[in-house]
């Protein structure tokens, strides 16, 4: 009988551990699939700011090292609506 049992109950745990497997899976495509959508809007926002290509990295690099730092969201000589108005003026 003891053999029985323990038959029975490592067949139990081998079925869990292909729910397990399966559902960790599951959960690898969801997170992917999360950090795709997050890089969509990301790419959505600064396509909207209008800030040139060329400009971006510095204006991020400024962002890390310091300005986020102090308060601010952006430095205010390169902020989207300061740009956008400045980008008229030049124009």
């Amino acid at each position: 009988m003891k053999t029985t049992r323990a038959a029975k109950i490592e067949a139990e745990i081998e079925k869990a551990r292909a729910k397990l497997a399966e559902q960790q899976a599951h959960l690898k495509e969801l997170e992917a699939k999360r950090l795709e959508l997050e890089n969509t809007e990301i790419v959505d926002v600064v396509r909207g700011m209008n800030i040139p290509l060329n400009e971006l990295a510095g204006l991020l690099r400024s962002l890390k090292s310091g300005a986020a730092a102090l308060g601010q969201n952006v430095p205010k000589s390169v902020s989207a609506k300061n740009y956008s108005d400045m980008e008229d003026e030049t124009e």
